[in-house]
């Protein structure tokens, strides 16, 4: 029963975790729009005049609280079953900007809202149970087990290739080169996430686990590809645009994380093939979504002004042959 109500908290985090950071979004750009208004430079431009908005502050702030949020629930429940519910942020953000901000939700987009809701509750539904763990000893000997050695290996070579060797080539070219950075680092930094909520979560249980050298290991394993993750994700969104950077980053980055937690924690080893396909077909689902969802979601907008300009134009034109069909007439 214990892993169960694990998963349940663990869900009810990633879901506040996803509101928070999704509203975050609306709140900054309010915030980045007052501070447009008052005629400093807009934060497109280069200015930083947003960090005078009290705005745009609040929205950071519930940013913050979204992330701790997420990362406590990687202390609950396995990374399979936390990672895809990030894609509810998108459909917070969404709903709000068609509310708050009038960037109106087209059909299609609506769509994708219901297809990420529809896969995400799959996923829930048939999540396996978190392992039990007594310490972080127990994630240390996971974590030092052939396989996950031998993936973590992979990840680092192919970093350091695409690093060193296609970076400087094809950078600014190849928008996968900068996304497999984040991805396939991100992928071993939500594992060191998971061992470091573990330890938290245990010492406030009265089991203190900073004694061990591991946990602060895990920590600055955490930190370090943290900034590497960030550094990349920064270069990725300032050389091409973010409508396509954001639903490519989220497949590749959950895909390998799922990948991670699976080899590493074993995820799916208790689960019958039925349970397996179901969280697959969940996956997909969502994966779906999300793509329609970014693909679509200017639509609303470019439709909306088209209904109202092809009217004009219809009276433009209406115009002008009556003007025509007079001259013609007077003629």
């Amino acid at each position: 029963m214990r892993g169960i109500s694990d998963n349940v908290h663990g869900v009810i985090l990633a879901i506040s975790s996803s509101i928070f950071i999704g509203a975050s979004f609306i709140i900054k750009k309010k915030g980045l729009k007052k501070a447009g208004a008052t005629g400093g430079t807009r934060a497109g431009s280069g200015g930083h005049s947003y960090l005078l908005e009290p705005m745009w502050w609040a929205g950071m702030l519930t940013m913050i609280v979204g992330e701790g949020a997420n990362f406590a629930a990687y202390a609950y429940a396995p990374a399979i079953l936390v990672t895809p519910l990030g894609a509810l942020s998108i459909i917070v953000s969404a709903v709000l900007a068609h509310f708050i901000l009038k960037e109106r939700l087209h059909m299609f987009g609506i769509v994708g809202c219901v297809l990420c809701l529809v896969g995400s509750i799959s996923i829930v539904l048939h999540a396996p149970l978190e392992r039990k763990i007594e310490s972080v000893m127990d994630v240390w000997h996971l974590a030092s087990e052939a396989g996950f050695i031998i993936y973590t290996c992979v990840v680092v070579v192919a970093v350091l290739v695409l690093i060193f060797r296609f970076v400087p080539k094809y950078g600014q070219r190849y928008m996968v080169i900068y996304i497999g950075i984040c991805s396939l680092t991100g992928s071993l930094t939500v594992m060191g996430v998971k061992a470091v909520g573990i330890a938290l979560k245990l010492t406030f249980e009265g089991k203190n686990q900073f004694k061990y050298y591991q946990t602060w290991l895990f920590t600055v394993f955490v930190i370090i590809f943290c900034l590497l993750q960030l550094n990349y994700l920064n270069k990725a969104l300032d050389t091409f645009n973010t409508a396509v950077v954001s639903p490519v980053y989220y497949v590749m980055f959950t895909t390998l994380t799922i990948l991670a937690s699976m080899i590493m924690f074993k995820d799916w080893d208790h689960q019958t093939a039925t349970q397996i396909i179901t969280e697959l077909c969940g996956f997909v689902t969502i994966l779906s979504g999300t793509f329609l969802l970014h693909k679509t979601k200017d639509l609303g907008n470019s439709q909306s002004t088209n209904a109202i300009l092809l009217p004009k134009n219809k009276e433009i034109e209406s115009k002008a042959t009556n003007e025509n069909s007079k001259e013609i007439i007077e003629v």
